[in-house]
């Protein structure tokens, strides 16, 4: 794999807040409408599984902060080509006042933080999916940045995968095409057999 662990770690993240808006509801459903980041206590455990470090407000205007950033994050999975993602990239470091430095904390060992520790944690996010995306670019890999292949899913995806062969998102949209699929070929087997 091309990337480190911390640079996996946030186009992870990223992932992850850009597909936040359809993300699952709490039926245990995928639901559209459903926006983990309106409610106070899902925006909390959603946060809490990456593990962010450094100052958090957690009131109403962080919130809002991190939902404002969604489509800044999807830009970047739509970029026309690798020019139009470095523009992008750009944008975010400088409005992040990126200033990347080595540190180690916790279980982590060196890696790069580019923001303070009390930097807003929206730009935290900012900046740490932006100076993974410049990973991306400096390794030749902005092929690795998808949108989920299925014809009624438009959530964003990184290809981590070795054989570089991932097309849909998390959210079962493989599992789905593949029953279609296989219930398709059944289903034209049946006919053939008739016919």
């Amino acid at each position: 794999m091309p990337f480190t662990h911390d640079t996996e770690d946030a186009l992870t993240s990223a992932v992850a807040l850009v597909n936040s808006v359809a993300s699952t509801g709490p039926a245990g459903r995928t639901d559209p409408e459903h926006d983990v980041l309106l409610d106070p206590q899902e925006f909390e455990e959603f946060v809490d599984q990456w593990e962010w470090t450094g100052a958090r407000d957690h009131d109403e205007a962080e919130r809002r902060a991190v939902r404002a950033l969604r489509p800044r994050l999807r830009a970047l999975w739509e970029a026309d080509g690798e020019d139009e993602l470095v523009v992008l990239v750009n944008e975010l470091l400088r409005a992040g006042r990126a200033l990347p430095q080595l540190v180690r904390h916790d279980e982590w060992d060196y890696h790069l933080h580019a923001t303070s520790r009390d930097a807003p944690f929206a730009t935290r996010w900012m900046v740490e999916a932006a100076m993974a995306m410049v990973d991306v670019l400096r390794a030749g890999e902005i092929w690795r940045l998808k949108i989920c292949a299925a014809d009624d899913c438009d959530d964003v995806l990184i290809d981590l995968s070795k054989n570089r062969s991932r097309r849909f998102c998390d959210a079962g949209c493989g599992n789905r095409a593949n029953v279609a699929a296989y219930r398709a070929r059944r289903k034209s087997g049946d006919d053939a057999a008739r016919g």
